[in-house]
């Protein structure tokens, strides 16, 4: 869902120009080198999608020994991720406004560890099948930018692009684990809940979740 845009967060993300690069920014420069933006070297993490960034920032406060990608079509809603980076003062944490279908030019061959992809648009169309996050053209593009041993750690509450990445990642030779149709009902103690994931579940939805281990070889 696309928010109505509020021309106000057009100035008022530049208050966190230190960590969030906004739309029309510079983001070129950062292929290749993320350790130098980071100032250290460090196991690299994006999540696509970020919302309002509840999960990235929690995930970055858990573990500060690991540097955070905050990926964000909508700037309106980059805007209140930044906020709360920059409220619990977050230094392992980069936020953009970015269009992941441009992600191996943000990112060099092999250079990340881990992809969270949280609640993802489910494209629920057929012929719009090419934009979920999960479709072969992605996959493609995660398997370019995942290091050997990288993995995508997927949830969503929508049971039909749940089974549609199933039967794509298997069929791209991703190796599935931690795979499970009702998430809360494993009572997992570390699982960090998104905006959307306490409101879905609040209504009494199931979430999905799994881990797909990128395939061995380079492409």
């Amino acid at each position: 869902m696309r928010l109505r845009r509020k021309p106000w967060i057009d100035a008022a993300i530049l208050d966190y120009a230190d960590f969030v690069t906004p739309l029309g920014g510079d983001w070129q420069r950062f292929a290749g080198a993320w350790a130098e933006t980071f100032g250290r070297r460090a196991p690299l993490h994006i999540e696509i999608g970020v919302g309002k960034g509840d999960f990235i920032t929690e995930l970055a406060s858990r573990h500060p020994d690991v540097n955070y990608v905050g990926l964000e079509a909508q700037q309106g809603v980059l805007y209140f991720a930044a906020r709360k980076a920059a409220e619990r003062k977050l230094k392992n944490i980069r936020l953009l406004v970015f269009d992941a279908a441009h992600l191996t030019e943000l990112f060099a061959p092999q250079e990340a560890d881990r992809i969270y992809l949280n609640f993802s648009d489910p494209w629920p169309k057929k012929r719009h099948a090419k934009r979920r996050l999960t479709s072969e053209v992605f996959l493609t593009r995660y398997r370019t930018v995942l290091a050997e041993g990288g993995e995508i750690r997927f949830k969503t509450d929508n049971m039909g692009l749940f089974a549609y990445s199933l039967e794509m990642m298997e069929r791209e030779g991703w190796r599935l684990t931690d795979v499970t149709h009702d998430l809360h009902a494993l009572g997992e103690a570390d699982n960090i809940m998104t905006e959307y994931e306490r409101k879905f579940s609040a209504r009494g939805a199931k979430i999905g979740r799994l881990v797909a281990h990128r395939p061995a070889g380079d492409m």
